[in-house]
């Protein structure tokens, strides 16, 4: 099953921008939205392993929706992209687990690249913590492991 990327923004033009480099550059499935909303109830439905979102819109704003995915699923990774990339809005993206707070207008290629390194991050940090339950309770490290220390 192909991975799917939600991106959230209430501009209509950025959306579709959005929406094109996913489709055409990325082996990933887009999935958007310009309400926030809504954005939430696809969040909590599940099957959805990155959001892309802007900072400012009307109702809930991109660290509201940080927050909502995270409670939804610790695991799914958050890029934020906004005009107004301040050092408060850094904070607030580094306090609640967030992934990446790109300025608009971002490079095709920094997006890109954003999005290249959260997927790698999420499929590392399940990795990791699938073979940390496969260890655990498991008193002896295995022979590949205790070979190599």
């Amino acid at each position: 099953m192909t991975e799917r990327i939600l991106i959230i923004d209430n501009d209509p033009e950025m959306l579709n921008l959005l929406n094109i480099l996913v489709s055409e550059e990325t082996s990933y499935e887009p999935v958007i939205t310009n309400n926030p909303f809504e954005a939430v109830e696809i969040i909590r439905g599940g099957g959805i392993a990155l959001v892309i979102t802007k900072l400012k819109m009307p109702g809930l704003d991109g660290i509201q929706i940080l927050q909502e995915t995270k409670r939804a699923d610790e695991d799914i990774q958050v890029i934020i992209i906004s005009k107004y990339s301040t050092f408060e809005a850094a904070r607030e993206l580094m306090n609640n687990d967030g992934f990446d707070l790109l300025e608009i207008p971002f490079k095709k290629e920094q997006m890109l690249l954003a999005i290249n390194k959260s997927m790698n991050w999420r499929k590392l940090h399940k990795d990791y913590r699938e073979l940390k339950e496969c260890f655990k309770g498991s008193k002896s490290r295995p022979s590949a492991v205790s070979g190599a220390v």
